[in-house]
């Protein structure tokens, strides 16, 4: 994305930010830990709870949140947002990881079906950052 590290990074901590390209229902809570976080999808409906692990600013984030298909006993996925410096600061690598998924079909499903989500989430964040463009304005409504 052809933004400093620190403008990219608050694309996606700041809940307003986040809400004007992705959480098409909007986003409330920053993303830090302890913070009482909800995001909201038109196309999804209904607050989802976002739990922070870890907001390194402005290097990194770590979420959870309730999804079906999970390894373990929590009934979560982790989701790591990696933000890395490049070209003296005038662009930001975004690396979205996502784990706990089960190597079984359902948990295919869903893991592909998330990383779809991430890829269109790259997307939308890249257009409103670098031309303040909202690819997904009306999109899902």
């Amino acid at each position: 994305i052809a933004r400093p590290i620190a403008e990219t990074y608050e694309a996606v901590a700041d809940p307003v930010h986040l809400s004007r390209y992705f959480t098409t229902g909007g986003a409330q809570g920053r993303l830090e830990p302890g913070a009482d976080v909800t995001w909201d999808f038109a196309d999804f409906p209904g607050r989802f709870p976002v739990t922070v692990i870890e907001a390194e600013k402005p290097r990194r984030i770590t979420i959870e949140w309730d999804a079906q298909n999970v390894a373990g006993s929590t009934g979560t996925t982790r989701t790591t947002f990696a933000f890395e410096s490049l070209d003296d600061d005038t662009r930001t690598l975004v690396t979205i990881t996502e784990a706990s998924w089960l190597a079984t079909p359902d948990g295919a499903k869903s893991a592909f079906g998330n990383c779809e989500g991430w890829t269109g989430m790259l997307i939308a964040m890249k257009a409103w950052l670098e031309h303040g463009i909202n690819l997904r304005d009306g999109f899902y409504r």
